[in-house]
């Protein structure tokens, strides 16, 4: 029991003093993980509308394919964006290996299947009399999307939400593709399973608030998203 509340003690103390190293690494996993998600969304979500929306050969492969990357493992797109930054790689002469935007390449790999499956199951959701309402109504294929995606931004909003649960919780890919160098690339779980392995376990604790209080963060957020709409 000692060690616990040595650990807990050690937490607070550095979370209360404003530790910096903790802070900058706090700031950095922000930035990184937020930019991923917002490439995974940009992609995902249309990938998403047009997967559920159109009508095309493979329709059903793509969705498929989607649905497993549901679970994709961390590690298997840790090592795929490996293989192609490695200085040897197709993509090695752009020098991203061990630098904050191969973890952003590699979140957003995690994160981009999950965004494009939860929208497109959203969006499937619909009652089908609410597509032959909105084409009646003679909108163009743009008003039309904007009105069915408005249809689904609860479940969409989640599926953002989703997506960035899944890259701020990751490690196995950004330590492959970033290292987890001091000052560059370490994020909060990276540090943490570091500062674990040394047996500080009151910093590990410290970074591990940090990551759960961003995490409770967003879920306010979305909460609070949720419940004006309701409202409205």
């Amino acid at each position: 029991m000692g060690l616990i509340w040595e650990a807990f003690a050690e937490a607070w103390r550095l979370l209360t003093t404003g530790d910096a190293a903790i802070y900058e690494i706090a700031l950095r996993t922000a930035v990184i993980t937020g930019f991923s998600t917002s490439v995974a969304a940009g992609i995902g979500l249309p990938l998403g509308l047009f997967i559920a929306i159109g009508q095309f050969p493979g329709q059903r492969a793509f969705l498929s394919l989607a649905n497993a990357g549901l679970g994709m493992p961390p590690v298997v797109a840790g090592l795929l964006v490996s293989i192609a930054l490695w200085r040897s790689g197709p993509l090695g002469s752009l020098g991203l290996i061990y630098t904050p935007w191969a973890i952003v390449v590699a979140q957003a790999l995690i994160a981009t299947p999950i965004i494009v499956a939860v929208t497109a199951a959203a969006v499937m959701a619909l009652p089908p009399t609410l597509h032959l309402q909105v084409r009646a109504m003679g909108a163009g294929t743009v008003r039309y999307l904007w009105l069915i995606a408005r249809e689904a931004r609860l479940p969409i909003l989640v599926a953002v939400m989703a997506g960035f649960g899944a890259v701020v919780s990751e490690v196995g890919a950004s330590m492959m593709v970033g290292g987890n160098l001091s000052g560059e690339t370490r994020v909060l779980t990276t540090a943490t399973v570091l500062e674990v392995s040394r047996g500080n376990f009151g910093t590990a604790l410290a970074l591990g608030f940090i990551l759960l209080a961003m995490v409770i963060a967003v879920g306010v957020m979305v909460t609070g998203v949720q419940a004006r709409v309701r409202r409205l």
